[in-house]
């Protein structure tokens, strides 16, 4: 009898053209029909070969780059037949195991789309049962276009086992947008018409680019994602069971941006530009590597534009039956522009180590020119009524600048999936902002005030991880973190009131605010496999905060720490190769960031005035999810139903307040304050379901719904509010005959509940096409934004024992966006280890308050 046959090195594949795209079914169809799939094949009873059986084990890995391909399908032959005698998936880590294997010869076969099928002669013996072969690499379909390369093309979504990955530059619509618009695409997540994002209809989202935290994105998420050109977005990551090697988040999850960026072998770049009737942009990228250098480079602009109006009314219900009404129109334009760019290198000291180095850079001047009119009536029994009616013109100037530089060094080593990262980062974010009000009552100019509030946001961070695998089912990760936060804000309010003395400073409304938030953290996790089906993973992350801030011009301060533990639990069956079902646990921990703290009164307009709050505590929350994934011919649906509980919640609270509590002004009549507060419960249950597939081979389709009941009470004040909520997407693509495409996008948003009332609904819809030509090394993309609708209403209403509220603002949304690409160079696949640092611990600001 033969002896086994074990194959002495790593097989890989030349690229082709043949990719494993199938068609499927329709998106409703998708969500709606089950079939059933076979799991492994046993051999007939009663056969010799049933009475000795073997076991193979094996990883499959990415010729190139030398990384696991997960859920590669495996399939056992008979020799000399194409019928499957044994067949699997492969988990996470590229590991599969093919158990009760009869004496005999086969052929292994092995496949996953976008890489070309593979296929590994064994032979099992009675004397040689239990076989572990050397990886099995797989390439990725491919092939030369002159000097420019092609690989097998990814689905515009992605579900995998941990996350779900919308690959932005598969995206037609994105061209010429910024990275608010490409997240508005993302399944699970929503931006509201402020740049506000939520996903699953919870703000308590830590955003990262490329894996790496930013001060620019701690200060102002709204403001800081349109910095972001969409054309440098290579895909969204939403993870919405962080493990425990992720900072103690909080509530929602972790949305992490990847940019676009080489790690290829030769020179290469690109260069793009496009305009539209609200924005335009100007940017470029060069790659270069050599031997064990490699440099990536990018620099450009994108200056934008846009208008807009708003109406607000108020009907303050006082205590000795009097009632106050006010009434505000305005017009704004708002304008600006950003400049962007940064540099990374990386050296490969040995084949095995790797040290890399990344600097980059934002800035933001923001210009927005305000005209509100204001009409302020007072009725109390017995008076006659006071009136206060008069115009502003408000100008502010906004400027932002981000700089971060990160340092890593990443160690594997002799065995497989054993590694050490070291890794540091120097972030700071400078910030300025400044308002100059007139005020006009009938024709002459009453009132003058100035505003300036200068900003500091400093980080440093230093972050060890290690991952050592046990066996082949069992790994074990630690890891310590060290996360320095620094944060001053001086800000000064300077009144005219035209009585001959000139500006004079406002005491009251002025200071400088000191803030460090120091958080030190350890993790360990666990992970292992039980049997062929089930897959475990646990962990637990202690974090202790010290939090010290002081109000210099007063003398005031702060002091506090905590202590906490936030375990995880993650249990995965693979009942067959095609379905999984998937049980988290979490609890996370939200610290407030800057944009919440930034004790700050803004008070250009007079009526209503909102602050940050530095006494706010970090929210816990625990949080559940159950998944069910399943794949029907090569089409992919998710299903999950989740529930997250926070207590302690950060929600914005409205109340009112006698003017000269705030402002430098004997006026006692009531304004509405805003401000954020530790006051609710805030419970959100839902279920969503993805899907994708192509309706033929140049029809693809995806989607995703999500449904769910929030639910939020604060006993401290004696409100509650709740209410059903949804949100859906689709995507669908069509690819035509020379080098013709074309991409269709719809997205609708339901009305949100909040503590004290609710935000109305939107929906926003494109639809783009483009051409490719000069061996696609270029293209021409044109695209249209709610061509059918000139303007986005956003209706905002609170409502109390005390007051009515209501906002409605109205945006200049129609669009068409005309943007060119050009690449060069040529590159060949070196893909190198490398990682960075993630901060993903604070809750994130967002719109107009603080």
């Amino acid at each position: 009898m033969k002896k086994a046959t074990l194959l002495s090195r790593p097989v890989a594949l030349r690229p082709n053209l043949s990719t494993t795209c199938a068609a499927g079914l329709a998106l409703g169809l998708l969500l709606s029909a089950t079939v059933p799939v076979a799991a492994q094949t046993a051999p007939a009873a009663g056969s010799t070969a049933a009475k000795v059986t073997g076991r193979i084990s094996g990883v499959v890995q990415n010729a190139a780059s030398k990384q696991p391909v997960e859920f590669a399908t495996v399939a056992l032959l008979a020799t000399g037949s194409e019928k499957a005698v044994l067949a699997g998936a492969c988990d996470e880590k590229g590991a599969f195991v093919l158990g009760n294997v009869p004496v005999g010869e086969y052929t292994l076969a092995v496949s996953f789309v976008g890489y070309q099928p593979q296929r590994v002669p064994v032979v099992v013996t009675a004397e040689r049962l239990v076989l572990e072969l050397p990886p099995v690499l797989l390439a990725a379909t491919a092939t030369q276009l002159s000097e420019v390369k092609v690989t097998g093309e990814r689905a515009l979504v992605e579900s995998k086992v941990d996350r779900i990955v919308y690959n932005a530059d598969k995206d037609l619509t994105n061209s010429g947008g910024t990275a608010a618009d490409v997240l508005q695409k993302a399944p699970l997540l929503t931006v509201d018409l402020d740049g506000n994002l939520q996903l699953r209809g919870s703000s308590n989202i830590r955003v990262l680019v490329n894996g790496k935290p930013s001060t620019l994105l701690a200060t102002n998420l709204a403001e800081a994602l349109k910095q972001i050109p969409a054309d440098q977005i290579k895909s969204v990551e939403v993870i919405t069971s962080p493990s425990a090697k992720y900072d103690a988040e909080g509530t929602a999850g972790v949305v992490n941006i990847i940019l676009k960026k080489n790690n290829l072998e030769g020179k290469s770049g690109n260069i793009g530009a496009g305009a539209s009737n609200r924005n335009a942009y100007v940017n470029g990228n060069f790659n270069q590597r050599r031997g064990k250098l490699g440099l990536n480079t990018g620099l450009g602009t994108n200056p934008f534009f846009n208008l807009a109006k708003s109406m607000a009314r108020r009907t303050d219900y006082l205590g000795d039956n009097g009632q106050s009404q006010l009434l505000q129109t305005g017009r704004f334009r708002n304008s600006g522009w950003g400049l962007w760019g940064n540099l990374g290198l990386d050296y490969d000291l040995t084949p095995k180590d790797v040290l890399s180095l990344g600097v980059q850079g934002n800035y933001r001047g923001f210009l927005n020119d305000r005209q509100q009119y204001t009409d302020y009536r007072l009725f109390r029994p017995g008076q006659d009524p006071f009136v206060d009616a008069y115009n502003r013109d408000i100008d502010t100037r906004d400027a932002n600048g981000n700089v971060d530089v990160n340092l890593g060094y990443t160690k594997q080593f002799t065995k497989p999936k054993q590694e050490l990262s070291l890794l540091g980062l120097y972030s700071v974010n400078l910030g300025r902002t400044r308002y100059e009000l007139d005020q006009q009552r009938g024709e002459r100019t009453d009132y003058l005030e100035r505003s300036r509030n200068d900003s500091r946001n400093r980080e440093i961070t230093l972050q060890a991880d290690y991952v050592q695998p046990l066996d082949s089912t069992q790994t074990l990760e630690t890891g310590a973190k060290t996360i320095l936060r620094h944060v001053d804000s001086d800000y000064r309010i300077d009144a005219d009131s035209l009585d001959g003395r000139g500006y004079r400073p406002v005491p009251a409304r002025s200071n400088e605010f000191g803030y460090d938030q120091n958080v030190y953290a350890g993790y360990a996790s666990y992970g292992f496999g039980l049997g062929k089906k089930w897959t475990f993973k646990a962990g637990g992350r202690l974090e202790h905060t010290r939090i010290a801030g002081e109000f210099r011009s007063t003398g005031t301060t702060l002091r506090t720490h905590y202590t906490n533990l936030a375990p995880n639990l993650m249990a995965a069956w693979a009942l067959t190769p095609d379905h999984t079902l998937k049980l988290s646990y979490s609890r996370r921990i939200q610290r407030p960031g800057i944009w919440y703290l930034n004790p700050y009164i803004n008070t250009a307009d007079r009526r209503n005035v909102s602050s940050g709050n530095p006494d706010l505590r970090a929210e816990l929350t625990d949080a559940y999810e159950l998944t069910y994934t399943t794949f029907i011919k090569k089409s992919s649906v998710t299903f999950s139903g989740y529930w997250r509980q926070t207590n302690n919640a950060i929600e914005s609270v409205a109340r009112l307040v006698p003017g000269s509590e705030l402002l430098a002004t004997a006026d006692t009549t009531r304004i509405l304050y805003t401000t954020f507060r530790n006051l609710a419960r805030n419970s959100n249950y839902g279920l969503s379901a993805f899907g994708s597939t192509k309706l033929t081979e140049k029809w693809s389709l995806s989607g995703n719904m999500n449904f769910y009941w929030r639910q939020v009470s604060s006993p401290a004040l004696g409100l509650s509010n709740s209410g059903g909520m949804f949100n859906l997407n689709l995507n669908s693509s069509w690819q035509f005959e020379k080098g013709w495409s074309a991409q269709f996008f719809a997205f609708a948003n339901s009305r949100q509940v909040t503590l004290q009332g609710r935000n109305s609904g939107y929906r926003i819809y494109s639809l783009g096409a483009k051409k490719e030509f000069w061996d696609k090394k270029a293209n021409v993309v044109v695209a249209v934004i709610n061509p059918f609708n000139a303007r986005l209403a956003f209706r905002n209403d609170l409502a109390t024992p005390s007051f009515d509220y209501e906002n409605n603002s109205y945006f200049y949304n129609r669009q068409i966006r005309v943007s060119f690409f050009y690449r060069f160079g040529k590159m060949d696949n070196q893909s190198r280890p490398k990682k960075s640092i993630q901060n993903d611990d604070q809750k994130q600001g967002g719109g107009s308050n603080g």
